[in-house]
């Protein structure tokens, strides 16, 4: 049954009245438009539109919560409270009060907290358990199923403060409200997608040899297209540059060749190559 336990996930909390206005100002979609047990995927922006973090947001009768990477629990809350102001809001790491899971063709649980994956149907559910889910897979079976549909696993394919959210997917995977109004760099991405700025994508790859490192450099031929990101086994994203997605020709990342493979949800402009 495909359920992994994810040690590496925590939770926010985020409670008080003003919680919706709070945080509707922040981030980048649109939470107001959520009722109790809806979840959206959201992302924490710098001032100029860069990438901070990415997480999804569930909605409860009195709180938020936000199912993160454990490593930046501490940072969200501190980065978040510095805009709190006087906000009848409280912001705190409820990381061990849960443990996240993870599960797709399997149905859900019938305990704990439980809400749809809101990027792709594919992708499944997620559980807030109190505790690890007897029998559930190690973290490694939800990377390979996150690999095989192409989602950004965060930190581990984008860099804070450097990478934009539509080389991402952040616009096709629901990520992105167009109409909610401002928020956070919410300046940089509406230019980014208005102007057709977007010049690489993060896509998923099939790997055939000895799998890269993050941030190995990606070739076709003598130029240099991108960067290998995350990665297990014959699987791995990769960010690319447009003009080299659908070359035709192989790329080579340190001793492996790479195959973009694009995935169904993924829209690209016509012409990339």
């Amino acid at each position: 049954m495909p359920i992994a336990y994810l040690p590496d996930r925590g939770v926010v909390e985020i409670s008080g009245e003003d919680r919706v206005a709070y945080l509707q100002g922040l981030i980048s979609n649109d939470v107001a438009a959520l009722a109790p047990g809806q979840a959206a995927w959201a992302a924490l922006l710098t001032p100029q539109g860069k990438w901070l973090a990415d997480f999804f947001v569930l909605a409860q009768p009195d709180r938020f919560l936000l199912d993160c990477e454990r490593a930046q629990a501490e940072m969200l809350v501190a980065k978040l409270s510095r805009f709190r102001l006087r906000s009848k809001v409280a912001l705190r790491d409820a990381s061990a009060e849960f443990t996240v899971h993870a599960g797709w063709s399997s149905p859900a649980p019938e305990h704990g907290i439980v809400f749809a994956d809101p990027r792709l149907p594919d992708a499944g559910w997620r559980a807030l358990l109190d505790k690890p889910m007897h029998g559930a897979m190690d973290a490694s079976a939800y990377a390979l199923h996150r690999l095989e549909l192409g989602l950004p696993g965060g930190s581990e394919d984008m860099e804070a403060e450097k990478s934009v959210l539509l080389e991402a997917g952040f616009d096709e995977l629901h990520g992105v409200s167009w109409t909610k109004g401002c928020y956070m760099g919410q300046e940089l991405t509406a230019r980014t997608r208005y102007r057709g700025l977007v010049k690489r994508r993060l896509v998923p790859v099939t790997v055939e040899g000895a799998l890269p490192a993050p941030g190995t450099p990606v070739f076709r031929g003598e130029a240099e297209v991108g960067t290998m990101r995350s990665g297990l086994g014959s699987q791995g994203m990769a960010l690319l540059r447009l003009e080299a997605i659908n070359a035709g020709a192989p790329l080579r990342c340190g001793g492996a060749s790479l195959t973009p493979r694009l995935p169904a949800w993924m829209h690209l402009p016509e012409k990339t190559a």
